[in-house]
């Protein structure tokens, strides 16, 4: 019992007041520092009463173990994680970022420290005749047969990411960047800001459920108002986001600490409250409502490329969209598929965790609905999901997409350091954060450049890969070209995992025995 750490606390707080009044009659000179321990026995008479079970149990001694809780992330990411090991970039990838956006040299020596026989890991086979990709292959046109006002799209451009969950600086600088390297910045479903517009770069306009920069107070679609900003010049596509990887059959959310009075007028909500966006858009609620939808968009934006973006969950559901597409004749022009490894803010755990389809799984998946129905030629795939190098963009290629969107490692080329506390608003590098104090951090003229850096090193990797694999242009690629080991043993290529699908196999009832449960139960009259 004596030695308990309650009893030990209840002994130093009699040692300590009977110190002090020996100390008060013989040496008050030495009372200054008798008060540290005098302090130490207030904190410990608290920690008696706290709802923490360690500190009832171990008075003072127990707030160690919340302050080296406090500091684990950094002593982990600093101290403890290997090369490979971090999540959920590693800080091999943030380096390489880091390095290309400085305009560094991104050499490795001694060779790779990644275990190539470990199960999940991915490579390319290279040829004896390597070839000089022509560089036109790094841009590609978006705009079906129903599009008016294509656009001349980079290969890689930055993935949705709202104003809100980036902070001003990070905003401007990324579009500066994409001015500057002629690409485009995907707004996110935070609307329009003028932090967007300052620099004039690309724009892709996201429009979410909750419809911000475009609704009425009640928060409804305001045709109006879209029409307005959707046809200025710098808006180039529109994308109608259905979910998104981190929080698929959510809705979106900023944190009331974060809905300062300027994110509140751009997004036309109240200031201070959490920012809901509902799951369901208001507006449409089957395959071919969504379809008209986007008809609608693309008639108010005066013909420009609409399309959608969704994490693939059910698969019928999107097999359903295929349908309504061969049902009205109308189709998107795009379609970018999030996968569920994504996400920069705020998103419940296990959502993150548990929901949704990963990337490399949804591509193929996607890809062969769009042959099937014989659409493919005329729709373009965006793939989004951890996209940082070259090699990333030639496997998505590979799997199914045209081009490819990236959000984290574009945050990366600002600054940001995988702190994770891109939802609490104390971001320490100012990029997700609208701590003004801490977003003077991010310059923006020097991070400007820094992302233009980084995405014209990423998109020579691109072509420098491509060219290795004997290849001319990326319609070359295809999933035998990427190997995959499933397991300790010999690896195989994704034409190998997945079905193949020969154009207008659906419409001639040649459907792969894996689809055609889904196929069969999708429906254009219902999600």
């Amino acid at each position: 019992m004596f030695g308990s750490p309650r009893s030990i606390y209840f002994c130093y707080l009699a040692v300590t007041l009977l110190v002090g009044a020996v100390l008060a009659v013989w040496a008050p000179a030495w009372l200054l520092l008798w008060a540290v321990l005098a302090v130490l026995a207030v904190i410990g008479a608290q920690d008696l009463r706290s709802h923490h079970n360690v500190l009832r149990n171990y008075p003072i001694l127990g707030h160690m173990r919340y302050m080296l809780e406090f500091v684990r992330p950094e002593l982990r990411q600093y101290f403890f994680e290997s090369e490979q090991s971090g999540r959920p970039f590693n800080r091999e990838q943030r380096q390489i970022v880091h390095a290309r956006a400085n305009g560094q040299p991104d050499t490795s020596p001694f060779g790779t420290r990644r275990d190539v026989e470990d199960a999940g890991f991915n490579f390319v086979q290279h040829s004896i005749a390597p070839k000089k990709v022509d560089p036109r292959h790094a841009r590609i046109m978006v705009g079906g047969p129903q599009c008016s006002a294509p656009y001349d799209s980079s290969r890689l451009n930055i993935s949705a990411m709202s104003f809100g969950a980036l902070s001003g600086n990070a905003v401007l600088a990324m579009n500066k960047g994409a001015k500057l390297g002629n690409f485009a910045q995907d707004t996110g479903e935070g609307a329009i800001s003028p932090y967007h517009r300052e620099h004039g770069g690309d724009i892709i306009w996201e429009i979410a459920s909750a419809y911000f920069g475009c609704r009425f107070n009640g928060g409804t679609f305001d045709p109006d108002e879209f029409a307005e900003k959707a046809c200025t010049d710098q808006v180039k596509m529109i994308e109608i986001k259905l979910s998104q990887g981190a929080k698929p059959g959510h809705g979106g959310l900023l944190p009331g600490s974060k809905v300062n009075a300027e994110i509140a007028e751009t997004r036309e909500i109240e200031q201070g409250k959490d920012c809901l966006s509902p799951a369901m858009h208001p507006e449409f609620d089957t395959p071919i409502g969504l379809l008209r939808f986007m008809q609608r968009l693309r008639e108010l934006c005066g013909g420009k490329p609409v399309g959608f973006k969704l994490c693939l969950g059910k698969r019928d559901e999107f097999m359903g969209i295929c349908k309504a597409m061969l049902e009205t004749g109308i189709q998107p022009d795009f379609i970018t598929v999030d996968g569920a490894e994504g996400g920069t803010g705020a998103a419940p755990a296990e959502f993150s965790d548990f929901v949704g389809t990963y990337i490399n799984e949804a591509l193929p998946f996607v890809h062969n609905c769009l042959v099937g129905i014989g659409k493919r030629d005329e729709i373009r795939i965006i793939a989004s999901g951890k996209v940082a190098m070259g090699f990333d963009i030639v496997t998505k290629i590979s799997l199914g997409a045209d081009m490819c969107n990236a959000a984290r490692a574009f945050m990366f080329s600002v600054g940001c350091i995988q702190a994770q506390r891109c939802h609490t608003n104390t971001c320490p590098t100012g990029v997700t954060t609208q701590d003004p104090a801490r977003t003077k951090a991010l310059d923006v003229e020097s991070k400007a450049l820094w992302v233009r850096n980084f995405h014209d090193a990423t998109i020579n990797s691109f072509l420098d890969i491509m060219g290795a694999l004997g290849v001319d242009s990326p319609d070359e690629l295809g999933p035998e070209r990427i190997y995959h080991r499933p397991g300790h043993g010999p690896a195989c290529t994704y034409r190998d995992l997945h079905p193949q699908v020969g154009t207008g196999d659906f419409l001639d009832d040649k459907i792969p025995e894996d689809y055609a449960g889904d196929w069969a139960r999708a429906s254009a009259q219902r999600f």
